[in-house]
């Protein structure tokens, strides 16, 4: 085994078990979320320490196009892209023997560049570390086995299972159900587990098709990284078996939504205390200052955790879905939930972001959110009895109106990094632009020859 490979993590080294590495993937996720990157021979890859990519990867929109430079003249200067080894793993579907490795974005003085979305976070999470608290997160992924869909002007549909029948919808916590596409979860458990990372439980969700896959709890850095290598795997998996995964917040009319809740408590680092517990096991201010953040910052956060235009069907009622930013115990209509737990294990489940954005700036607005709370000590509201399906204008109906919430909020912009709010912005604006040129078959249908 080479001298590169030494540093591998061990489920990297236990897949290549002695076999000469092919190629590795350096692989950056950008504003989306997407995988951007090189491949190229592993022979080459021992020999270097770095390779360099145009910073404008995170001013490409989803669509393809470019962004608005909102800093200077566009001329695309290179970064520094460094490999995170902890993060090397397995890409199992490959006919070869291939490695993908996630890696750090700095510019060429040596330092991070702000507007990475995994430099964001880990900024967020520096943050809390200068107080002494750490964030512990644990994400739920929400997704749709769909058939394949080629042609964008059709609706997705649901896959055909192993009964020769469609997925049927309405058949939430169904064993029979999550059968019907078997093989793909075999195979996103054997991928998984090629790559060593942990898969805490799947269950089939209300949707047609839809499945829930959660992770054991743990540090918001790897775990971002886990759910943007799941992503990949997932999609994967999928292919093989003739169907898409998909993880759009809201890919079929008349089904849920798919969302990316996130449980997260915060311990102090030098005891591993949950703050939001106290000696006798009782809810803290911290707790309710937490709380509070969220709903105080979350108005403008929103924009971060449902990023495109179909984010915001899924906001509906009796969708399964939050409508406003309201807490409750063990109460699954409210935003922010306290699921049932012991006082070590107290935690706040944030509902509102969709499985369709970045994972890792789903998790860091969470954290920043809480962190304003934290610091600002603003009290939550009072506790919400009772369904929360109710009016409110607290959470923005489309994607325009929830950058600007983001743009008023000089304390989140400030936590989350001023030069990255500027970059996200400018995407997601281009893209709310090129949405709203498209013509959609809802206007032919209803207004081509009645108005």
């Amino acid at each position: 085994m080479s001298r590169w490979t030494e540093q591998l993590p061990e489920a990297a080294r236990a897949y290549i078990d002695g076999r000469r590495v092919d190629e590795v993937e350096c692989v950056i996720g950008d504003i989306a979320g997407v995988a951007r990157g090189k491949a190229m021979p592993a022979a080459k890859f021992a020999t270097q320490t770095n390779y360099f990519l145009p910073n404008s990867i995170f001013l490409q929109t989803i669509t393809g196009e470019w962004a608005d430079n909102p800093f200077e003249a566009f001329t695309e200067p290179d970064m520094i892209l460094e490999p995170d080894w902890s993060t090397a793993t397995a890409a199992p579907w490959t006919a070869d023997v291939t490695l993908q490795v996630i890696h750090d974005a700095k510019d060429q003085q040596g330092n991070l560049v702000g507007f990475s979305p995994r430099n964001v976070l880990r900024r967020i999470v520096a943050l809390y570390a200068a107080r002494g608290w750490r964030p512990v997160v644990a994400p739920e992924m929400e997704f749709f086995l769909t058939a394949r869909n080629t042609d964008p002007n059709q609706p997705v549909i649901p896959p055909m299972g192993r009964s020769g029948r469609r997925a049927a919808g309405k058949q939430a916590y169904s064993l029979s159900a999550v059968d019907e596409y078997g093989k793909v979860i075999d195979d996103i458990y054997d991928f998984a587990e090629a790559q060593g990372l942990e898969i805490d439980g799947i269950l089939q969700e209300g949707g047609a098709g839809q499945i829930e896959l959660n992770l054991a709890h743990g540090d918001p850095l790897r775990l971002a990284d886990e759910v943007f290598f799941f992503k990949r795997l997932i999609r994967e998996a999928a292919l093989r078996h003739d169907c898409f995964a998909t993880f759009m917040a809201k890919p079929i009319a008349g089904e849920p939504g798919s969302a990316m809740h996130i449980h997260t408590s915060i311990v102090e680092t030098h005891s591993g205390s949950n703050i939001f517990s106290d000696a006798a096991g009782a809810e803290t201010a911290a707790f309710a200052h937490f709380i509070g953040g969220m709903q105080n910052h979350m108005g403008a956060a929103i924009a971060l955790m449902a990023p495109y235009v179909n984010s915001y069907r899924r906001y509906v009622p009796d969708f399964a879905a939050p409508i406003n930013l309201e807490w409750g115990r063990d109460n699954r209509t409210t935003g922010l939930r306290v699921p049932i737990s012991g006082p070590a294990a107290r935690r706040i489940e944030n509902r509102l972001p969709g499985m369709d954005c970045n994972p890792y700036l789903g998790i860091a607005a969470t954290l920043a959110c809480g962190y304003l709370g934290l610091v600002e000590q603003k009290p939550a509201r009072p506790e919400f009895i009772g369904s929360a399906y109710i009016d409110s204008d607290e959470i923005p109906i489309n994607l325009g109106d929830a950058l600007d919430l983001l743009d008023e909020d000089e304390a989140l912009k400030e936590v989350m990094g001023q030069d990255f709010v500027k970059c996200y912005d400018s995407v997601k604006r281009n893209e709310y632009k090129e949405f709203l040129q498209v013509i959609s078959p809802w206007e032919r249908e209803h207004l081509l020859l009645n108005v």
